[in-house]
């Protein structure tokens, strides 16, 4: 499973306040924490600077890579602040997000496709959010097949179904479940991506909600997902999922967690 961590976000406030203040200390220790903690990627999203965020994103990118080995998500649908912050990567980074809303798909497609890269392709019609299983499906299968018609190949793009809150339509966890299932199979080789917590919007418990859901998204194929890696016991769900879908040998990372005591029963 692939692990993008989600905490370096600027609509959260001590990392907004972190970087108006270019505090590279404590970005660079929320980073690190999330890496520790298992991710694979570190996600960095600066859009609430608007007028100033390829300026953030691109301190983002140099500061956080300055303190963690491993890639990271590049958040952000403005192709100025993207293609800039690109530049600064080091390494192939992962692109959150494109669609075929037909302005965001003919600002960023150009973007990444230039250079090697894995790209977030949202199951997003070009007018409306998609409700049903059918339409998730349709609609990522044409950005599939759009994107390596543009020469990107199958396993870097990371199909993400949309999840939306059960608490409005409780057809809404299924929906994406099945889209999941469904664009595996249809496209062997490619990958899906989603993020946990709009599942549970509105509801109490909501972390039980999202622990669930991520064990229902593996058991369809779910390749990697965002997150908070920090979270144990969210963490300790994922790899006993792991362990029995098989894809833990030897039971080895759950072992392994559980002597460095990342796992919380």
């Amino acid at each position: 499973m692939i692990i993008v961590g989600e905490k370096i976000n600027t609509s959260r406030r001590s990392i907004a306040e972190a970087v108006e203040h270019r505090d590279g200390r404590f970005i660079a220790e929320v980073a690190r924490s999330q890496v520790e903690a298992g991710a694979s990627y570190i996600d960095v999203n600066a859009g609430t600077f608007l007028e100033r965020e390829a300026e953030c994103l691109c301190w983002l990118v140099e500061t956080v890579q300055a303190e963690v080995d491993v890639p990271l998500c590049i958040d952000s649908p403005n192709p100025v602040a993207l293609g800039e912050a690109m530049k600064r990567h080091k390494g192939e980074p992962m692109i959150n997000s494109i669609s075929l809303e037909p302005d965001r798909l003919r600002s960023l497609l150009p973007i990444v496709t230039a250079q090697p890269c894995r790209i977030v392709a949202l199951c997003m019609a070009e007018t409306s959010m998609p409700t049903t299983t059918e339409e998730r499906v349709q609609a990522g299968s044409e950005l599939v097949e759009r994107l390596m018609n543009e020469g990107v190949p199958l396993e870097s793009i990371f199909v993400d179904p949309l999840i939306q809150p059960v608490s409005v339509d409780t057809r809404m966890g299924v929906a994406a479940l099945k889209a999941i299932q469904t664009i595996m199979e249809k496209f062997e080789g490619v990958n899906t991506i989603c993020g946990l917590s709009n599942i549970s919007f509105g509801l109490p418990e909501r972390r039980l909600v999202n622990r669930t859901f991520l064990a229902l998204c593996m058991c369809s194929g779910l390749s990697a997902v965002i997150l908070d890696p920090t979270d144990k016991q969210l963490m300790s769900i994922l790899l006993a999922a792991e362990m029995l879908l098989g894809r833990d040998e030897y039971c080895q990372d759950y072992i392994d967690a559980y002597q460095d005591g990342r796992i919380s029963g």
